[in-house]
């Protein structure tokens, strides 16, 4: 079976292969755009279908893909990928000493068969100076992160403690993915 991967996260190209899986790597082009009506679960869900379809209809109906998508909700507030430096320290000067949600949205789509599904996890800081704040974000990890860290590297140093999936955090819910593609014939035991 022919497996894509329809993003260009290396996070997400990491975990696949983790997972035992053969696949080949096919960007969609479409525009992420975050409809503040829907809630993150939605959100995320919504923006992974759409990947999903743009990449089959790219690919043919024979193939499997995968599409995710990941945002940072604070205070009710979606935060995606910052736009710049100073973005990225006013996210982590709100994320700073609190507890946020991670949603992953993910979509696993062959042919007209679709099954979407949304994971949430929580994610504690512990207090940041400003200091901190400006070292890690010098490092450029924070710029293609959303909510402006990467808890798989040095952005590890600000998480205290998570309740549920670390890989959703990475951006790819492991386990449930693991369980949709075996409703897909894709058994990675």
């Amino acid at each position: 079976m022919d497996i894509i991967l329809a993003s260009q996260s290396p996070r997400r190209r990491e975990l696949l292969g983790q997972m035992g899986l053969d696949f080949s790597i096919l960007t969609p082009d479409i525009d992420e755009h975050m409809d503040r009506a829907l809630s993150p679960d939605k959100l995320v869900e919504a923006i992974s279908a759409e990947k999903a379809a743009a990449v089959q209809a790219q690919t043919g109906r024979d193939s499997l893909v995968i599409a995710a998508d990941t945002v940072v909700v604070w205070n009710h507030r979606v935060l995606g990928k910052p736009t710049d430096p100073q973005d990225a320290c006013r996210m982590l000067t709100q994320l700073s000493g609190r507890t946020h949600l991670v949603y992953t949205g993910f979509t696993v789509r062959q042919g007209k068969r679709a099954v979407t599904r949304s994971e949430c996890t929580r994610v504690s800081f512990r207090g940041l100076t400003q200091e901190e704040i400006a070292a890690y974000v010098a490092t450029g990890e924070p710029m293609d992160k959303a909510g402006a860290y990467g808890i798989q590297g040095l952005g590890a140093l600000l998480v205290e403690g998570i309740q549920g999936d670390y890989f959703n955090v990475m951006g790819l819910p492991v386990c449930a993915l693991g369980q949709v593609l075996k409703q897909f014939g894709v058994n990675c035991l």
